[in-house]
């Protein structure tokens, strides 16, 4: 198998990248697991070993043995598996762009006055 500069990924037709993914994939074998998120496009989706809601594949990441975890969902997501899988463990975020519309909503100061109004419930 022959790897391509990640700029290059971008030029190939989705069966050619899937191809690759195929490829890749076989190769690694148990050492490797793609999360998809419910939400990805059916190109990405297709590729998922185990697939469901953020919960469920931050889950998922933190009790699997795979070295390379690939999470195919927001950045968010994919902190909390980094976070909750082992040091050893690598993370990948395939698209380091991908936010969430409904997380970036909220500004600082918003979110300190909700901590604020909760801390006089909870205390």
């Amino acid at each position: 198998m022959t790897a391509l500069p990640i700029q290059d990924y971008a030029l190939l037709s989705d069966e050619e990248c899937a191809i690759k993914i195929k490829q890749a994939k076989a190769t690694l074998g148990k050492r490797c697991i793609v999360l998809g998120h419910h939400y990805q496009r059916d190109e990405v989706f297709q590729h998922s070993d185990i697939s469901g809601d953020s919960l469920k594949l931050s889950r998922e990441a933190a009790e699997s043995d795979a070295e390379y975890i690939v999470f195919c969902g927001v950045h968010f997501m994919a902190e909390v598996a980094d976070i909750l899988s082992r040091p050893e463990q690598v993370s990948i975020l395939p698209d380091l762009a991908a936010g969430c519309s409904m997380a970036d909503m909220a500004n600082k100061v918003n979110v300190q006055r909700c901590w604020d109004e909760l801390a006089t419930v909870i205390d």
